[in-house]
């Protein structure tokens, strides 16, 4: 009983950066631009958040400082798939190395690292906090919470607003969005910096929230995970927050194991997360789901063509 506590408990914790990671790459690829570089992004954003973190001691600048980290990184991704109209994939892999040296060696130069910093106290929804079982799913940190209205918002901007609906046609068919006058490239542009900021703060709430320090390459592929979370999802919010919530539950299930006395193999744990995210995309490739819900134009760089 109190493993299933515990696992309950702790599930969130795990859940919350995959959940924001892949909200912030279905922006980003509702408008038509693929996103691999998440990896990078998370890692930027969380060393930023560290550094706000150890200067002023305010959570919520630092997620903050961890949102304008990533959004700045990603006008280099944009200027080179957007105006340079290079392989996205390249640019997208390109992005990640660059991010993990770079944030690597600041990191070290700054003696960020494995210096401890005060998060977010957990916050009980009282009534909902004393409920048996759940009742720990309601004493979690205020990011916990927010998540859900986050996305909420998103899916009212992506299918609601004048402005979500133009984005999303810039990703099917920029061709005929660029007719009606919507203009591609701002759209692709706002896009990659709002998504990126998503993931940002994913990173920035792995290191200040949950983790509560800086280590290099301290995303652990959680950026390549929400990437197929993103497919599995088939780019919508909804699903997506479902798919981080399964993963959150498998990630958080192994320490709880581990202290009750269950030995496991350490490469057995490290590989545990990929496994299951290869068993997603195998389950998505047979059962032919994804292809016909991704945006029409991904990955497709658009080439304005001359009026006459």
């Amino acid at each position: 009983m109190d493993l299933i506590l515990n696992w309950l408990g702790n599930m969130p914790d795990f859940a919350v950066p995959y959940a924001l990671a892949a909200l912030g790459l279905i922006i980003t690829e509702r408008a038509g631009v693929l996103a691999l570089g998440a990896e990078g992004l998370m890692l930027t954003g969380a060393l930023a958040a560290i550094g706000a973190q150890l200067h002023f001691g305010l959570p919520g600048l630092s997620l903050l400082a961890a949102m304008a980290a990533a959004a700045l990184v990603s006008v280099l991704f944009a200027l080179m798939v957007i105006v340079l109209r290079i392989n996205q994939v390249i640019a997208g892999l390109t992005l990640v190395f660059f991010c993990l040296g770079l944030t690597s060696l600041l990191g070290t130069l700054l003696e960020w690292t494995n210096r401890p910093v005060q998060g977010l106290p957990p916050l009980a929804l009282w009534p909902l906090s004393e409920l048996p079982l759940v009742g720990k799913l309601f004493q979690q940190n205020l990011m916990v919470y927010l998540t859900v209205p986050l996305f909420g918002a998103v899916v009212w901007y992506l299918n609601r607003s004048t402005s979500g609906l133009r984005l999303r046609a810039v990703g099917e068919n920029p061709q005929a969005a660029d007719a009606a006058g919507i203009s591609v490239m701002t759209y692709r542009f706002l896009a990659i910096m709002a998504g990126a900021a998503l993931v940002g703060l994913a990173g920035g709430y792995i290191a200040v929230l949950s983790t509560k320090m800086w280590i290099a390459d301290m995303s652990g592929g959680r950026g390549w995970i929400a990437v197929a979370l993103v497919i599995f999802a088939r780019w919508s919010p909804w699903k997506a927050l479902a798919g981080a919530v399964l993963f959150g539950c498998i990630e958080a299930l192994i320490p709880q194991l581990a202290a009750t006395g269950v030995r496991l193999p350490q490469y057995f744990v490290l590989m545990t997360p990929y496994a299951v995210t290869l068993g997603v995309m195998i389950w998505v490739a047979l059962s032919g789901r994804g292809q016909g819900d991704q945006p029409g134009a991904l990955g497709e760089p658009y080439v304005r063509e001359e009026r006459r």
